[in-house]
């Protein structure tokens, strides 16, 4: 606010983490202006909607309960009031509020003062008309005195509006003295440090800041004491546009436990990582290498097979997909933390039209037994199948017959501008045939998922949560691998102009349906009413006391628990004062 009132500054640009006090800032910037610098304004919010909400919810109360303001704007329900959700009238000027999608509300006026908020959600082009901001700062040309706020939470680096405003400034971080060194620094994620208990789990309630010259390691009080000392130190000469950096760190509503739990509940999963990245460093994201190289994965075979199951199964599920010769299928063990063993890939050739395919190889093969290595018999859980091509037909026909058997006829979604769908949506799709169910895949968030797992690399007989582990050599096929990495992530520009990020092959022609059945089977395991996601459960204590009675008796293994078949429970009124919680951790 300071650097938006000095003559010399035309555009202040921050790019920041959620929840910092951006919209206060805005409030302010238009209350000042309507009190003591009357001129004409534009608000620009990401929709027309979010405008409207943005007046009715923050706006009018400003404006109503400031002594300042109030009677400046006219009462909106006078008959010769100016003052609409989107248009408010006042002595000596306006204030317009419009959506970045309204491509007539952005070239109908000229204005002196434009307050953009979250440009990260701005359309690519305002209809036919081009960058909402552009069009925005070109109905400031005939004012000298004119002014520009930019802000937003970041999202994609590649596509960033805030990042490439904030580029183009003096790049501004705040720089808070260290309580016992005294050096000057931005505070960084690297330098946060929290500890491990004797098994290796976090302790998020032991994080500190630890400075960057002597090591000193501050207290969540220590750190708000220097910021309150801090000054901004810009990285770049001043060309007339002031840019700031406001992560997360800087919030007095953040503590540094928050943040590294934060982290933790997010670092295994691509787009809860993602959006922690944004939300809490203020940063956009940007993409790590993809999947691992085949010949790599091939060398990380494990001495099990489909025969000899790892005691760690807990279930198995399986994808198929579907080809015009042939349907293919692969079967995968989950365990807790959603740890996966590829257990066994299969091709059935044959005619995918004919039901004697999938009557008499495919339904028998989903009714096969596994054995663990302990001797446990385990059996394939739940199956998802790829209804798109040629054959929906049979795909929706084969499950129809099946209904108890949890084989689910799906169809492929991928991401698009509004963000990333669900593995597993728990939603129905429409069928030509009303009878039929039709499930929902979130095909591009799979692979995301996939390239994350694959990118964690266990050690020999280590169990770690969220890995791929891939059985004896001769188990698969030798082109599984090339199969299983395919595709690679690309950017590209949708019909309405917008970036999107999907998967497309490497290589034109290159076959995936190793990659294709894996997110199946994993889409089937998230089906299931058992929840694998929580690490915690890979180190359970063998037996768990009850409270001290005369007869003290122990809870089953939790393990054990997770093996059992979903039951609905039976209700017994009589019997629920007798149950209790226990605590695993």
């Amino acid at each position: 606010m300071d650097a938006l009132a000095e003559d010399r500054v035309k555009k202040v640009v921050c790019i920041k983490a959620a929840q910092v006090g951006w919209t206060e800032i805005i409030n302010n910037t238009v209350g000042y202006y309507i009190d003591r610098d009357p001129a004409s304004i534009l608000v620009l919010q990401p929709t027309v909607h979010m405008a409207e909400q943005w007046s009715k919810k923050r706006l009018a109360p400003m404006l109503r309960d400031t002594p300042c303001l109030a009677g400046k704007v006219k009462d909106p329900k006078s008959r010769d009031s100016d003052n609409t959700i989107r248009e408010k009238g006042f002595p000596g000027g306006y204030l317009a509020i419009v959506g970045a999608n309204a491509p007539s509300d952005l070239a109908s006026r000229p204005v002196r003062i434009v307050l953009a908020d979250e440009v990260d959600r701005y359309p690519l082009s305002a209809g036919s008309e081009g960058d909402p901001l552009t069009l925005a700062a070109k109905r400031q040309t005939n004012y000298w005195n004119r002014k520009s706020l930019v802000g937003s939470t970041p999202v994609d680096k590649e596509s960033s509006v805030v990042y490439r405003e904030w580029l183009a400034s003096d790049r501004r971080r705040f720089h808070v003295p260290c309580p016992d060194c005294g050096h000057e620094q931005h505070l960084k994620w690297a330098q946060v440090h929290w500890d491990k208990d004797e098994r290796g789990e976090h302790r998020p309630e032991t994080a500190m800041y630890a400075c960057e010259e002597c090591g000193s390691l501050w207290t969540d009080g220590q750190r708000w004491r220097a910021i309150a000392k801090g000054r901004w130190i810009a990285e770049r000469p001043f060309a007339g546009v002031a840019g700031f950096h406001v992560p997360g760190f800087l919030s007095p509503w953040l503590t540094l436990q928050d943040i590294v739990e934060d982290f933790i509940a997010s670092k295994s999963w691509p787009t809860k990582l993602k959006t922690w990245v944004n939300t809490v460093l203020g940063e956009p994201w940007e993409e790590r290498g993809e999947a691992s190289d085949p010949n790599q994965l091939r060398q990380r075979a494990e001495p099990y097979n489909d025969d000899n199951v790892p005691e760690a199964v807990r279930v198995i599920t399986a994808g198929v997909d579907t080809q015009d010769d042939r349907l293919e299928v692969t079967f995968v063990g989950w365990g807790d933390g959603e740890e996966a063993w590829v257990l066994r890939h299969y091709v059935l050739p044959g005619v995918v039209g004919e039901p004697e395919l999938w009557n008499k190889e495919l339904d028998p093969l989903l009714k096969r037994t596994f054995t663990s290595e302990t001797g446990h018999r385990l059996l394939c859980r739940a199956v998802c199948i790829d209804s798109g091509g040629h054959f929906g037909a049979m795909v929706h026909a084969f499950c129809r017959a099946r209904p108890s058997r949890k084989i689910y006829a799906t169809k492929g979604i991928g991401n698009d501008h509004r963000g990333s769908k669900p593995i597993w949506g728990n939603s129905l799709l429409r069928s030509k045939n009303s009878a039929d169910r039709l499930w929902a895949v979130g095909v591009d968030s799979a692979k995301d998922d996939l390239a994350a797992r694959l990118r964690i690399l266990p050690k020999a007989g280590e169990r770690a949560p969220r890995a791929v582990h891939f059985p004896l050599p001769d188990v698969l096929s030798v082109d599984y691998f090339e199969q299983l990495t395919a595709e690679h992530a690309v950017t590209e520009f949708n019909k309405d102009g917008r970036k999107v990020r999907r998967w497309k092959p490497k290589q034109e022609g290159a076959r995936n349906e190793a990659l294709d059945c894996f997110n199946l089977a994993q889409a089937a395991m998230l089906s299931l009413p058992i929840r694998l996601s929580k690490p915690s459960l890979i180190a359970l204590p063998e037996t768990t006391p009850e409270r001290a009675e005369p007869e003290q008796k122990t809870a089953e293994p939790q393990a054990e628990r997770v093996t059992a078949e979903p039951v609905r429970p039976i209700a017994r009124p009589a019997r629920v004062g007798r149950g209790r919680w226990n605590s695993y951790r």
